[in-house]
């Protein structure tokens, strides 16, 4: 069923507030402009040297644009970030949902792009925004220059048991009881026990204040990225409970035509601070030889 909004309550003023307050926490300038698509409305974040090439980074899922950002924040020293509020999800975008299982969301993508006049970019997603990244090169390969995805939505799951016993089950009863022992265990299966404690009041309140996005990006096959071959980096968790690097490896070897890398990391979905860093090199060496 299609609501006319993805809040509950007074979720939009709650999750405004808690987008805002994340981003005056940014050393950096960061650009706030909306942009109309055939989709809706879409809330863009734009950072960075306007000289730069351009990166466009997808957020994840169920949580909010600044929060993606901030796990990137190293790339806007170099180039020009494009970061949109992904519509249907927390945030300024629109709110009606649309579907990460056909071209719905590489037509937005290419929308946003031919605003910001460019022909092809590198992105970045981590989660859902990998996914994101996965429907436009099978629909538009060429828009892209080159991309990363980290612990990525769109190529296999986790194991469902799993994500029942770990995930769904606390949320379920975090849901219902409100109690912060509930959040504290399904952010920590999250995050394998590091999520910070800003991120983990904002997970809470988005629980709490949102409808959720339940429906995965799309599984993507061989076939589909038959046309893709810009080089692709992939990171990926040893500890994910959604994508865990054991399945997301094979599938990205099998799918991903020009694989250039695949890192692994001993983390959650959710990487902590220090692994942030170390995945910022990795990023920063892959686009300075493959962009």
């Amino acid at each position: 069923m299609q609501h006319d909004t993805i809040y509950k309550k007074d979720g939009k003023a709650i999750i405004a507030n808690h987008y805002d307050s994340y981003l005056s926490n940014f050393e950096y300038n960061i650009e706030q402009t909306t942009v109309k698509t055939n989709f809706g409305d879409t809330h863009v974040l734009v950072a960075g040297p306007p000289e730069g090439k351009p990166v466009i980074i997808f957020q994840g899922g169920n949580c909010i644009n600044p929060m993606t950002l901030s796990w990137f924040l190293p790339l806007i020293k170099t180039y020009r970030i494009y970061a949109p509020d992904t519509i249907g999800h927390p945030g300024y975008s629109a709110q009606r949902r649309i579907s990460a299982k056909d071209d719905s969301f590489a037509k937005w993508s290419t929308e946003l792009m031919d605003h910001f006049s460019t022909e092809r970019a590198a992105v970045v997603g981590p989660s859902y925004g990998a996914g994101i990244i996965l429907r436009l090169a099978t629909f538009s390969p060429e828009r892209i220059a080159c991309s990363v995805l980290v612990s990525p939505a769109g190529l296999r799951l986790g194991s469902k048991l799993k994500m029942v016993k770990d995930i769904l089950f606390p949320l379920g009863m975090y849901q219902f009881t409100k109690s912060e022992k509930h959040l504290i265990t399904l952010t920590d299966r999250m995050s394998d026990g590091l999520m910070k404690d800003q991120d983990r009041r904002i997970i809470g309140d988005v629980f709490n204040y949102v409808r959720l996005e339940q429906d995965m990006p799309k599984l993507t096959t061989k076939k589909e990225l038959s046309n893709y071959h810009s080089p692709t980096l992939v990171i990926a968790g040893t500890k994910d409970v959604f994508f865990p690097e054991s399945k997301v490896k094979k599938a990205a070897e099998e799918a991903i035509p020009n694989l250039t890398a695949f890192k692994t990391y001993e983390m959650g979905h959710f990487p902590s601070t220090d692994h942030l860093a170390e995945i910022n090199e990795d990023i920063l060496l892959f686009l300075k030889n493959h962009y």
